[in-house]
């Protein structure tokens, strides 16, 4: 069974677009572009030079401070300018634990800021302070100019860099105002003050209509549900996660959802939101003239780049955001793109791509500050990579956890009930295992992922069909490394 490949998540584009840039020949072996510097006052900043600036306090941001401390390169010489309230925090919290009823154990700043999620020390604005990294909080970068080497943030504070890191990250897709996509109690999350706001009206809602049948969906379906209240999932898709889930594996998540009382309505196209007397969204009129009674909407349709104001460094009119080489740099010296906003070379499949994932975030942010300081060379090599955690919140009768490692193309095997375990295979026509997801694995199982997704071994199709369990499977597969 063929499925919707994974280029559709990540937005890809043809290689060949890599060399329209003028990148083609930034690759390894190439003489580092020598890094700009300026001479700073210490950790107190008396001037307004700094050596190195981030642009963006989000994931990425966080594991970039993390490498340059690492290599002794923060005390007086980064500054992180921010629109956040907040240190950099792991973000793929906002949709799990953060929005768990207050009476079941919510995720709560500073318990996650980074770089806790991969195993680091929770760097808090004193973890900054103690390593000489002045970090601008709400005051996000409005103007820019390469030439000299400067941006202004909005509060009018000018600032010039030696070198510049845009780690923007993305800004969520919303709905037109004209039909009452802004509209009190219509809620979209992207930091902890989204968040914030939906918990205030999850207190005093009822009725909770959901438009997305993604990631956002899902996971806030699966937070309303702790809730106790009456949840509404609606998608134009046949099915949730669709540039993902094949429909066997969306339909097995599916009843899960039903099963907790989560209505879900398919190919389902939104006509307009309405507002009650009081001036609320009260409810969600689709195109087919269903009516759904809703006192808070909460809108998942995706995300998009934020470039501003950045696009002079180069834009990938592709995939979006800013194109990079295979080690961040744009196509203007001293400047790097990391995060959701990179459009870079998916070496493994030779594409061009954009990721918004946290994985990525840390990763492109450990490799473009290594390549920064240091004479490290080799490109960027990263292997897709999604998961989910949802469920998990204190009472609940069933936890999932979900990982999928690779490329969705191809022939799929699928292993396994769903009680709890479900496996999934994508095979291409030379039997090449391409990718793979499964359901509630063991720490073991799960590291076995990735191995088989960057070997993409042959393996035997006839044998693994004849699989009977999850485990049978992943051995059949180990086999084939």
């Amino acid at each position: 069974m063929a499925s919707v490949s994974l280029r559709r998540i990540m937005a890809t584009s043809i290689s060949n677009s890599y060399c329209q840039f003028g990148l083609k020949n930034r690759v390894v072996g190439v003489p580092r572009v020598p890094r700009r510097s300026f001479v700073v006052s210490a950790s107190n900043f008396a001037n307004e030079n700094r050596e190195f600036v981030i642009v963006g306090g989000g994931n990425a941001a966080g594991y970039a401070a993390r490498t340059f401390v690492e290599h002794g390169m923060a005390d007086g010489r980064l500054c992180i300018v921010s629109k956040e309230a907040f240190a950099p925090y792991e973000r793929p919290a906002l949709t799990k634990g953060y929005l768990f009823p207050l009476d079941k154990k919510p995720a709560r700043l500073p318990g996650f800021h980074t770089c806790v999620g991969a195993g680091g020390d929770r760097q808090d604005p004193e973890w900054y302070q103690k390593h000489g990294i002045e970090v601008l909080y709400k005051d996000p970068v409005v103007s820019f100019d390469s030439n000299a080497q400067t941006v202004v943030t909005s509060s009018g504070k000018r600032i010039k860099y030696g070198s510049l890191i845009i780690s923007t990250g993305a800004v969520s897709s919303r709905l037109p105002e004209k039909i009452g996509g802004d509209l009190p109690g219509v809620h979209y999350i992207r930091d902890v003050a989204d968040a914030n706001s939906l918990i205030s009206s999850l207190q005093n809602a009822k009725k909770v209509a959901i438009i997305g049948g993604g990631y956002i969906g899902m996971e806030v379906a699966a937070a309303a549900t702790g809730w106790n209240l009456d949840t509404t999932i609606i998608f134009p898709e046949d099915h949730i996660m669709s540039r993902l889930f094949t429909p066997s594996i969306a339909h097995r998540y599916e009843e899960l959802y039903q099963s907790k009382g989560v209505n879900i309505m398919k190919g389902s196209l939104i006509e307009k939101l309405e507002a009650g007397t009081d001036g609320r969204v009260a409810r969600v009129l689709l195109k087919n003239g269903t009516v759904v009674e809703a006192d808070t909407v909460i809108v998942g349709i995706g995300a998009k780049p934020a470039v501003s104001p950045f696009g002079a460094v180069g834009l990938n009119s592709a995939v979006g955001g800013i194109q990079v080489d295979s080690l961040f740099r744009t196509s203007l010296p001293g400047i790097f793109a990391i995060g959701d906003v990179a459009a870079f070379p998916l070496k493994i499949y030779n594409r061009m791509t954009r990721v918004e994932h946290v994985d990525h975030a840390r990763k492109s942010a450990q490799h473009c500050v290594k390549t920064l300081l240091t004479a490290h060379t080799e490109p960027y090599d990263y292997l897709p990579y999604f998961y989910s955690r949802v469920f998990e919140y204190e009472g609940s009768t069933r936890k999932v956890w979900w990982q999928f490692y690779g490329d969705n193309v191809g022939e799929t095997v699928e292993i396994g009930n769903f009680d709890p375990k479900i496996a999934t295979f994508w095979i291409d026509s030379d039997s090449r295992l391409k990718g793979v997801f499964l359901e509630s694995g063991t720490s073991e199982e799960f590291s076995l992922l990735p191995q088989l997704a960057r070997s993409q071994p042959i393996v035997n199709k006839a044998k693994l069909k004849s699989a009977s369990t999850v485990e049978d499977a992943l051995e059949i597969a180990r086999s084939s490394l």
